[in-house]
């Protein structure tokens, strides 16, 4: 009796770390053209913000921006590169683009070990700035 009383405690301890581990983790971004790589010459300004759940690999995000040189073309999550580098998309927020814009997807545990270790982003699209006429890096 004490030893299944004992065995019942450790697995309840070690599934309450497994959960207090997977935790969503909130990555937060501000948006500007200084931050493009390369720079770009724009007014607009924003903010992102992306809720993640390392257990399940799923995010959520909303993305609020001001000011940009026409109407939002793209607007994406990239992952795998520091500040100062460029990267492929991950998340795609597909559409309507007008601020805000939110929604929920999924990434690929290396998406999330990224995001973790602060190499993911958040760019918004223009027609006259394709590459990114605003970018965030992500943080906690």
């Amino acid at each position: 009796m004490r030893k299944t009383a004992l065995v019942l405690g450790l697995f309840a301890t070690a599934a309450m770390c497994v959960y207090a581990q997977a935790a969503a983790v909130t990555y937060k971004g501000n948006l500007a053209g200084a931050a493009e790589v390369p720079p770009v010459n724009s007014q607009a300004k924003g903010t992102a913000s992306v809720n993640a759940d390392t257990a399940t690999n799923q995010v959520s995000w909303r993305a609020e921006y001001t000011g940009l040189s026409g109407p939002a073309t793209g607007a994406h999550i990239h992952c795998g590169a520091a500040a100062g580098a460029n990267a492929g998309v991950a998340v795609n927020f597909g559409t309507p683009l007008a601020s805000p814009i939110a929604g929920s997807g999924s990434m690929t545990p290396a998406q999330m070990a990224d995001l973790q270790a602060g190499k993911c982003y958040v760019n918004i699209h223009t027609a006259a700035n394709p590459g990114g006429e605003i970018r965030g890096q992500l943080a906690p």
